[in-house]
């Protein structure tokens, strides 16, 4: 026995004494154990010239390493990434083919490069993974309007991990850029108008995609990618990738204030540069923006990438590039790390760098950012996926669930005359469902496929159950070439097709038909993704001149309003619309977004009172498309004087929403009138449910500098929370006031806090609230 034991002993000495030796045998760089700094160090001297710049590149085509089945292809992949890659783009495919193919690549870079650098894989992460087979949640708009960080963080919590679980690694979100022109196709994508909103909308999206903490990003969360820098969401004329007319103190103070938020409160991985120009310097070869501004003063120590084709747009698009050369010797020195989607332009350094006219010393700067990533996500040591569980992981009940309460949050009611909505129990016989997109659900930008959708029309059936009789008539079509929802499916329409009138007039009397058989219309209308989404050429359309209803949705509209039955307005769309003739006639309307895979059920709980309307809209909405830009932070002489032709005022404000119960909020107090420039102070006010049912209120913080150096906004949201309180409940709101949120950027263009009254007002909306005042002192 004694034999035995010694034996076992000298093994499991001899085993300690060679895995101790294997780990020695390990290149510093494969040690886990090590610090990153040292492992990037060891790496990157190791490296060739060659593979360094491997490393900005970035592979789009799966077809360029796969064979004609398909499947992947050694000899293909070796002509791409023979000296190692750094990113991979979105692959659009199946969950098994998809962790398939990049198991494949990365088993290639790890055996077959000579230094063995796994790959990174990125995807967009708009409001879900755009592949098949992922969960949709609402459009960044509408669940922007359910002012609720929590769920925000939570539904990002799962829109990473079922990244991680097919091998991507990468988010390519949030978007923080502030809207200030809706007709821009692209304001789905945004969180909305205001600043403070978008970064602590932000700063939760980081948080669930990539976890809280700063020096790994593990299982089950992925690096993020900061969208745009700067001003892509103001471009003239509503028009994508057009100039931005801002002057520097708007572009700091405005369109660049989620960016420094996002950056110090989440430590966000990487930050993509957009694809306008400010003042004549394309984004991407603006050294003062991406190095002064975003490195320097905000302290940005992440990758810095270029959006799609940008620094080839630089050539043929911005003309300020005369060649590749030129190109990416223009963005590698103004900051830009990588080269998206296909590295195109970033061979050419390799020239560069031998030539002198970029130092090595930069390319190591770059590349150490680059592996500096791939170390705090853990590559080397898991660089594989599981298609198993990528599978189980998107068909959980509790995702589902969380995506109808996003639903359901991010729905606004703007109208309710006589208080038609809830629908009372049995109060209605028979139910008509009409629009062009009542029986189908649009997703909106940059959507995936998600497992299934519910439809305004399904649920409708399913909550109305046995106890009324539901009808349905499409009325219109907005195009009628839309096809499915996802971005896979709408890339490949370019130029829209229109129904003919003598079409959609059928449809409008076959509505018309239908709907006089009801007690109550619900009508559908909005938009769809072939109007409302990122442009890419003259053909493949997506902003617009006008923010009416397209096509003959106003005609659908008045003739159910001729029918003088109780109609309730349901807006599925990607934009606010200005439609005050549709408001004024319908006796109830909610703005629903685009809301997710759950959309009809979220419509449906709304609509028959299971569930309480809470969303507050975050981005104004006009009456007029000639009032743009519109928005609730004006300066003093934006709106001093009437038009000649139409009220100045907006249709629906920022920040209001409506709901089945009232609330009523006290004057604001505060535990000191006086404070000091480096003080701070608490403003507190005690809300009240005075209605008859519970309901979530949103309490809003704004707050107004009287007299500044530079001319200040007539408000400014700082604050906000969201409650809960059930009929006669009370509940105290405490707000912080500290000088971060008293700050302006002076005629320097530092950011100080002045002496001065302050106007602080708590209330429910933009428009309205109670004030009391704060003087401070240095």
């Amino acid at each position: 026995m004694k034999s035995k034991s010694l034996k076992l002993a000298l093994s499991l000495v001899l085993w300690a004494a060679t895995s101790a030796r294997a780990e020695d045998a390990l290149p510093p760089y494969k040690n886990a154990a090590l610090p990153t700094e040292q492992r990037v160090a060891d790496l990157l001297k190791r490296m060739t010239l060659e593979e360094k710049i491997a490393q900005l590149r970035v592979a789009a085509d799966p077809n360029d390493i796969a064979d004609t089945n398909g499947m992947f292809s050694e000899a293909k992949a070796g002509q791409v990434f023979g000296n190692g890659l750094g990113e991979f783009a979105s692959l659009l495919k199946p969950i098994r083919e998809e962790v398939a193919l990049r198991n494949a690549v990365q088993k290639y870079v790890l055996e077959k490069t000579r230094l063995g650098i796994p790959v990174i894989f990125h995807a967009e992460a708009c409001h879900g993974m755009l592949s098949p087979e992922a969960n949709s949640f609402p459009v960044p708009i509408g669940i922007a309007s359910s002012w609720d960080t929590d769920l925000v963080e939570r539904v990002y919590t799962v829109v990473g991990a079922e990244m991680r679980a097919r091998g991507v690694q990468q988010a390519l979100a949030p978007v923080l850029d502030i809207c200030r022109d809706p007709r821009w196709g692209r304001t789905d994508e945004t969180l909305g108008e205001d600043p403070f909103l978008n970064g602590r909308m932000g700063v939760a999206m980081v948080n669930g995609l990539q976890g809280h903490d700063p020096e790994h990003i593990g299982e089950g969360h992925v690096a993020t990618t900061l969208k745009h820098v700067a001003g892509h969401g103001a471009p003239e004329a509503g028009v994508n990738r057009a100039p931005v007319h801002v002057g520097p103190r708007e572009l700091v103070e405005d369109h660049l204030a989620p960016f420094r938020t996002v950056i110090a409160d989440a430590h966000p991985a990487a930050l993509m540069a957009t694809y306008n120009e400010i003042d004549g310097v394309p984004s991407t070869v603006n050294r003062w923006l991406l190095q002064d501004v975003i490195r320097k003063q905000f302290g940005f120590d992440g990758l810095i990438v270029s959006d799609y084709d940008a620094i080839r747009f630089l050539i043929d698009w911005h003309h300020v590039a005369a060649d590749k050369t030129e190109a990416a010797r223009r963005a590698f020195m103004a900051g830009v790390d990588m080269d998206m989607p296909s590295g195109e332009c970033y061979p050419e350094l390799i020239g560069l760098v031998k030539s002198g006219k970029i130092p090595e010393s930069a390319i190591d700067e770059s590349v150490a950012r680059v592996l500096r990533l791939k170390f705090r996500l853990g590559l080397f040591e898991h660089p594989y996926a599981d298609a198993a569980a990528a599978e189980v992981l998107v068909k959980r009940d509790s995702t589902k669930a969380l995506a109808l309460e996003a639903a359901q949050k991010s729905i606004v009611l703007l109208k309710n005359q006589h208080g038609l909505l809830p629908f009372q129990s049995g109060r209605y016989k028979t139910i008509a469902v009409v629009g062009p997109h009542a029986a189908d659900t649009r997703l909106g930008s940059y959507s995936g496929e998600p497992p299934y959708t519910v439809s305004i029309l399904d649920g409708v059936k399913r909550a109305a159950g046995g106890s009324a009789r539901v009808l349905y008539a499409k009325g219109c079509s907005i195009t009628t070439n839309e096809g499915p929802s996802s971005m896979q499916a709408w890339l490949k329409v370019d130029r829209q097709q229109l129904p003919t009138a003598a079409q959609d007039r059928t449809d409008i009397a076959e509505a018309v038909k239908t709907a006089g058989q009801a007690d109550v219309i619900v009508l559908v209308l909005g938009e769809n993704e072939l109007i409302c989404r990122e442009a890419w050429t003259d053909e493949h359309f997506g902003d617009r001149a006008s923010l009416d209803l397209f096509g003959r949705q106003n005609e659908l509209a008045e003739a159910m309003f001729k029918l003088g039955k109780p109609v309730v307005v349901y807006l599925m769309n990607g934009r606010p619309l200005a439609i005050p003739h549709v408001v004024e006639q319908a006796d109830a309307v909610l703005e629903g977004w685009y809301a997710g895979q759950e959309t009809g059920n979220a419509a449906a709980d709304i609509l028959f009172g299971r569930v309480n309307p809470s969303g507050k809209l975050t981005i104004t909405i006009p009456r007029e498309v000639g009032q743009l830009p519109i928005c609730y932070d004006q300066k003093p002489s934006s709106r001093g004087f009437a038009y000649v032709d139409a009220d100045n005022r907006p249709l629906f404000p920022f920040g209001h929403g409506l709901s089945y119960t009232t609330f009523n909020a006290s004057e604001p107090q505060l535990s000191a009138t006086q404070m000091k420039t480096d003080g701070s102070v608490e403003v507190s006010t005690t809300v009240t449910n005075t209605g008859e049912v519970a309901g979530d209120e949103i309490v809003q913080l704004y707050i107004h500098q009287k007299t500044g150096s530079v001319t200040r906004p007539v408000r400014e949201l700082k604050g906000f929370r969201r409650i809960s309180l059930a009929p006669g409940e009370s509940n105290i709101v405490r707000f912080a006031i500290t000088p971060d949120l008293l700050a302006l950027y002076d005629t320097d263009l530092k950011r100080v806090v002045e002496p001065g009254e302050f106007e602080i007002t708590t209330g429910f909306s933009s428009d309205q609230g109670k004030t009391v005042l704060l003087h401070v002192t240095d």
